[in-house]
């Protein structure tokens, strides 16, 4: 697509001049973008898909920092659509690595031919609805412009990295990198002395992939978390031919199970075993992979507050075993909230790392940063130099992107001034005062393994837009009766999620941000239940008109 592209002026009447308009423009170019632009071309719907970055993968294109991998099963988290590319593609790892990642997206849109309809380097600016024909005007920073009936906005919930406003930061002459924007030439570390601001699930991966290569890193920790074995391996050729032939069984459960992987929920509660059972069991669940320590852990670990805080006793033993001094191992164990009441980071090699004479630890809230220097960081204990600086500090969860992108529905509606008090969606996918738009994958929808709940959120978008060209129909908008109560239900439902109202699911780590529910606590049967509802009841929570009409104007 030329960066010149024009827009064209409506004709009389209402109706839009369609020499130059699609059916569906796309933004970004991860998972579930690229799928949002595959269903739109098997449909035989005109698509464009417009990308930010200079390749594909979304998060997988951003986040190329050592050791940046899947905490998913690999094969839970790619495509399900076609039977051909699962049985052709071969994940290397229980978990793989980035580089394998990005090249699996980059196998896809090639295999599929999508590459032609995706615009590279152009990130959108702005997105204006026009009433009178029932369209979207989307401009990018590029200068490119283009006219669409339908938007969709795939750009994801861990895509506008954060950094804390630190006074002196813009002094510091070293490097600086966050983990999201990774240069994609690899950084030399050899030598070099290097602070890590932040231990989420980045930094957990970061700290032992450099700690070797550093002559000195200094992670700097504002809250502890439970970090347990990933327990990553390769996979092995029986593993791959059995992935192949149960292709039919792991699909439907994928797309049925309430986690949105392929683990068995376990029926057992803690509390009717023997306390040495729950020993046994919690050795064994510490040494079984990635999010299995969740959803196979007793069914009652999140719910019962024994339970939980003995499975946490069980791991603070843990790291006290692993990390040898006594006051590190003191620092890197969680105090505040018990095992998932933030979102758990998975390592290898994270607690080890610690007891390499290079790597040491600042607990932020006993030592606190008063400010960058020139040559490093200063905090109520002094000044540390470092040569690079690395900000695993998180993102602007679920809302992020989506203000960002200078959205305005009808009467010139901000999307970033409508949802400042929180986001307000209707089965997190649509927003009452904005037509034609959608976000599969935004605030409100999922709570488990991401592309398995915004894929059913992309189907559904996709089933909306088969439906309202079946009928036709040029608008399609969420009536703000459906928007509220999805909303409230999900502003509701705090008591059926695990996690803190302290964590980024709400938010609560941007400051000025509204502290509101950012996931689906309801969880996935509670979304599919509705939208077969809706679909079942022909879309009637839906505003369907023809442009220009009473109905829209």
């Amino acid at each position: 697509m030329s960066n010149t592209t024009k827009t064209t002026a409506a004709a009389p009447g209402g109706q839009a001049d369609t020499a130059d308009l699609l059916d569906v423009v796309v933004i970004g170019a991860g998972v579930t973008g690229i799928y949002q632009l595959y269903l739109a071309r098997e449909s035989g719907f005109s698509a464009k898909l417009l990308e930010a970055g200079s390749g594909v993968g979304g998060v997988w294109y951003w986040n190329r920092y050592p050791e940046a991998r899947f905490d998913s099963e690999s094969y839970s988290y790619g495509y399900l659509f076609s039977k051909e590319l699962w049985e052709e593609w071969e994940w290397s790892e229980q978990y793989a690595g980035q580089p394998e990642i990005e090249r699996y997206f980059n196998h896809v849109v090639d295999r599929f031919d999508l590459r032609r309809d995706i615009a590279f380097n152009t990130k959108v600016t702005s997105a204006v609805f026009d009433e009178q024909t029932g369209t979207w005007t989307v401009t990018a920073e590029n200068g490119t412009t283009v006219r669409t009936r339908f938007l969709v906005a795939a750009t994801g919930n861990l895509s506008v990295p954060f950094i804390p406003a630190i006074q002196g930061r813009e002094d510091f002459k070293g490097e600086q990198y966050h983990t999201s924007r990774w240069p994609e030439q690899p950084i030399d570390f050899t030598g070099k002395r290097v602070a890590l601001v932040g231990t989420g699930s980045s930094g957990v991966q970061v700290v032992p992939a450099i700690a070797d290569a550093v002559s000195d890193l200094t992670v700097y920790q504002m809250k502890a978390d439970w970090v347990t074995p990933l327990n990553n391996r390769p996979i092995t050729d029986e593993e791959q031919a059995a992935l192949k032939a149960d292709f039919e069984r792991i699909r439907d459960t994928l797309n049925t199970s309430p986690s949105g992987f392929l683990h068995a929920l376990n029926p057992v509660s803690g509390a009717d075993v023997s306390a040495e059972e729950r020993q046994k069991f919690y050795e064994k669940i510490w040494n079984s992979p990635g999010f299995t320590k969740l959803t196979e852990h007793y069914r009652d670990m999140t719910y019962n507050p024994e339970v939980n805080a003995e499975w946490c006793a069980f791991m603070a033993g843990k790291i006290r075993g692993i990390v040898d001094d006594p006051e590190t191992a003191e620092k890197l164990t969680p105090k505040d909230g018990g095992y998932g009441a933030r979102r758990p980071p998975f390592g290898t090699g994270y607690y080890e790392a610690y007891n390499k004479p290079a790597v040491s630890i600042v607990s932020l809230p006993e030592e606190p940063i008063v400010r960058f220097t020139e040559t490093g960081i200063e905090t109520s204990a002094g000044v540390r130099e470092y040569d690079i600086i690395i900000w695993g500090t998180g993102y602007d969860f679920g809302t992020g992107a989506l203000n960002r992108l200078g959205l305005r529905g009808r009467q010139g509606l901000a999307l970033e001034e409508y949802w400042a008090n929180g986001p307000r969606t209707y089965l997190g996918v649509a927003t009452a005062g904005f037509p034609n738009f959608f976000f599969p994958g935004g605030p409100h929808g999922a709570l488990g393994n991401n592309p398995r709940y915004a894929g059913d959120q992309a189907d559904f978008t996709h089933d909306v837009l088969i439906h309202a060209r079946d009928y036709g129909y040029d608008v399609v908008e969420a009536k703000a009766s459906a928007e509220k109560e999805w909303t409230d239900l999900m502003n509701n439902s705090d008591n059926m999620s695990i996690f803190q109202k302290g964590s980024y699911f709400y938010g609560s780590n941007i400051p000025g941000k509204a502290v509101s529910q950012l996931l689906n606590p309801t969880g996935r049967w509670k979304l599919q239940e509705l939208i077969g509802e809706v679909k079942e009841n022909e879309f009637n929570t839906f505003d369907l008109s023809k442009a220009g009409t009473a109905a829209d104007a």
